[in-house]
């Protein structure tokens, strides 16, 4: 029922009856119920000062793993606790092999996308959850800051791109689906990371497939500098139980790649060695120059030392035996006798000299430009 007021209408509702009825009957209305529920706090809770949270450590994520916030990764081999290495399967340098590796050089010969195993050894068994970590480093210090990434070429083409792994990353593994691919947020520096398994009944290694995805030679990319792989055991925490390092190097052949640089490695050991039956001289020796008259003292017993010299030529050997010969003879003769010998006036001259080359040896005597005749 609407009953005009003036110009305007109260629409009555059965909801502003219900409330019009409580409101005449002395009950509390749903808006007084609620500023009597609500909890009462004293006038000094006003003046109070706001408390604000302490400030929290900030967390890192897994991403940054401990072993990789440092500018410069340490190469340095560290078995630890558990005797942490590597073994590399045994291979020849023949030129189809397509992985080999040096134990001469502690270098890994590979093609590009090529399965490279290896062999992770500890003599007890990790913490569980233990993780295998491997990152790629430039060997030189002028560039072991920089990151090593593959190529402009190899990262945009559609080949050797599938998978999980970012384009940019050089060491991939393969045949494992729990291999995650990290990026430091420090350093900016790559890696995978794949969980430590144990090794199978009956043996005591632990396999790991790895591929490199760019050649050494590329250009915008590695640019023929040599590159280490680290690898390092780690607990879930970031904690450092072993690290090995080795170098590598991504070719077409890499049989005879290790051939050349294995037999150039045996040429400078030679060369570096003393041919036999030669002595080095004093300068390559670095010894201290030694006088004559100290030889006696430095040899046990007053003995001189005697050196044997190879000569090619017999010309040369008899120069050389009548150098001997002298130093040799002036060593018999004392030291008084031989300065005597150096004062000496020199011999007499022969009868021939005395006559003087005037004097012919039959007829009439020769005229001397500066003497004079008896007529004048």
């Amino acid at each position: 029922m609407d009953e005009p007021v003036g110009n305007e209408s109260i629409t009555f509702s059965q909801e502003s009856f219900h409330y019009l009825w409580n409101l005449m009957a002395g009950q509390p209305t749903e808006t007084e119920n609620c500023l009597m529920e609500a909890p009462l706090f004293d006038e000094e809770d006003l003046f109070e000062e706001p408390t604000i949270p302490a400030p929290q450590a900030p967390c890192h994520s897994s991403d940054s793993g401990s072993s990789l916030t440092s500018t410069v990764p340490s190469t340095t081999d560290y078995p630890g606790s558990l005797n942490f290495s590597l073994k590399f399967q045994q291979s020849s340098t023949a030129k189809s092999v397509t992985c080999t590796y040096s134990p001469e050089l502690n270098k890994l010969f590979c093609q590009l996308a090529k399965t490279c195993p290896v062999q992770m050894v500890v003599e007890q068994a990790p913490p569980p959850g233990a993780l295998l970590r491997a990152v790629a480093v430039y060997k030189k210090s002028k560039d072991v800051a920089d990151v090593v990434r593959r190529c402009p070429h190899h990262e945009r083409t559609t080949e050797n791109n599938e998978g999980p792994a970012p384009a940019g990353h050089l060491v991939r593994v393969e045949g494992n689906n729990q291999a995650r691919y990290l990026a430091d947020n420090h350093t900016g520096r790559h890696s995978v990371l794949v969980p430590y398994e144990p090794p199978q009944v009956g043996s005591d290694i632990t396999t790991v497939l790895f591929n490199y995805m760019c050649n050494s030679s590329c250009m915008g990319g590695m640019n023929r500098r040599p590159i280490l792989t680290i690898i390092t055991l780690e607990t879930q925490e970031g904690q450092l139980l072993g690290r090995r390092s080795f170098e590598v190097r991504v070719c077409a052949c890499p049989g005879r790649d290790r051939k050349n640089e294995e037999e150039n490695l045996r040429k400078n050991e030679e060369k570096s060695k003393p041919a036999p039956g030669t002595k080095r001289t004093v300068k390559e020796a670095g010894l201290p120059v030694q006088r004559p008259e100290d030889s006696k003292k430095s040899c046990p017993g007053g003995e001189e030392e005697v050196f044997t010299l190879q000569v090619r030529g017999k010309e040369r050997f008899e120069i050389l035996k009548k150098i001997n010969d002298g130093l040799e003879l002036s060593d018999l003769v004392p030291a008084a006798d031989a300065e005597r010998y150096r004062q000496k006036p020199p011999a007499k001259s022969t009868k021939k000299e005395k006559d003087g080359p005037g004097v012919p040896k039959k007829g009439k005597r020769l005229l001397v430009k500066e003497e004079k005749s008896d007529s004048d």
